[in-house]
């Protein structure tokens, strides 16, 4: 039960962006043409010793991208809005926010690319990220349109009101929202992710997520279809039923915002970057306080390990794994690691 298999399914070699072109399919030329590839084979990627000073990304620059990717479909909306006196319909809606949802992504996966080239990865001096693997290339694709599908779907469903343009969007509201979404989201997450580790006939749902040790963005989603229900609907809709209980409004233009820190975290989360930042929140204070801040090092320390022999096994914060003792050192983002004289600020376009 290491995880160790020889199933030809489970092989990560990735040689296709090599193949003949003739050869590819659709879903080949998917992540081709939308070029979200998490490193370009014509450029170099710095390597770096474990010792090497690395600079960091503020929060505020997050925040700041964040942001402007999330509430620009909010303005288009409410132009709409203004200009026609009519409402955006339920189907309307729909098709409008999945489309933003993919664009945005997309277009974080560019910038993680950028990014990658100029900072390089952990772990780097003993090896590259995983590329998309050859048998899982069809996976990966099905996997990243069911989740940019479907959580604007269920958004949608379950907290959009065709009467309420995004100018009646609870501004007070939604600063707590933001970090209390994270940190409420990674209590599901952790136990749930915990105990596909720790429970023998549930980690076989979460292996083939683990068959890369060192992932790129790409492979957020890569996993079976068990894990992939409840990574995309189940604990969103958790998290937000868990909200609502509490006495938060949750309305729809402050959940899609959720959802964007959400994303953004996911993605930056999977990308092994090397640089020293935290997924954002409006609570970063506190975390930082409580030492219960995450960062990208801490879930890509949690892919080299497998069944039984991991920790780190929250995504958006350390919280839980800090209470119930499973945290794991970091090797590469220790304090004295880090170049504070050198911030990294995320380009918006």
């Amino acid at each position: 039960m290491s995880g160790t298999h020889s199933d030809p399914k489970d092989s990560m070699k990735s040689t296709w962006r090599q193949l003949d072109r003739d050869q590819w399919s659709i879903a080949h030329w998917f992540v081709e043409i939308l070029g979200v590839h998490h490193v370009s084979l014509d450029q170099d990627v710095p390597i770096h010793s474990k010792e090497d000073k690395m600079p960091y990304i503020g929060a505020l620059s997050q925040h700041r991208w964040i942001l402007w990717h999330s509430i620009l479909p909010l303005l288009v909306h409410q132009l709409y809005v203004s200009y026609t006196g009519r409402p955006l319909g339920f189907i309307a809606a729909y098709f409008f926010y999945s489309l933003a949802f993919k664009l945005i992504a997309i277009h974080e996966l560019h910038v993680l690319r950028r990014l990658g080239h100029l900072f390089g990865f952990f772990d780097g001096d003993q090896h590259a990220r995983d590329g998309v693997p050859d048998v899982g290339i069809g996976k990966v694709v099905q996997s990243l349109i069911s989740t940019s599908t479907f959580r604007p779907v269920m958004t949608v469903f379950f907290s959009y009101r065709p009467s309420q343009p995004p100018s009646q969007i609870s501004w007070t509201w939604l600063i707590l929202e933001i970090g209390l979404y994270g940190i409420v989201l990674d209590f599901w997450f952790y136990w749930y992710h915990r105990i596909m580790h720790d429970i023998e006939g549930l980690w076989k749902y979460h292996r083939t997520h683990h068959l890369t040790k060192h992932p790129n963005p790409l492979l957020s989603l890569y996993a079976d279809t068990e894990q992939e229900i409840f990574d995309i609907a189940g604990i969103p809709l958790m998290t937000y039923f868990s909200l609502k209980m509490m006495g938060f409004p949750m309305g729809f233009y402050e959940w899609w915002i959720c959802h964007q820190y959400v994303m953004f975290s996911e993605l930056a989360g999977h990308s092994g970057l090397r640089v020293w930042t935290t997924p954002p929140s409006t609570l970063s204070w506190l975390l930082t306080l409580t030492g219960t801040e995450l960062v990208i090092e801490d879930h890509d320390l949690h892919h080299r390990k497998g069944w039984k022999k991991s920790a780190n096994y929250g995504k958006q914060t350390r919280v839980w794994d800090r209470l119930f003792g499973t945290c794991r050192e970091r090797i590469e983002c220790r304090e004295e690691n880090v170049d504070w004289d050198r911030e990294v600020k995320i380009p918006l376009f």
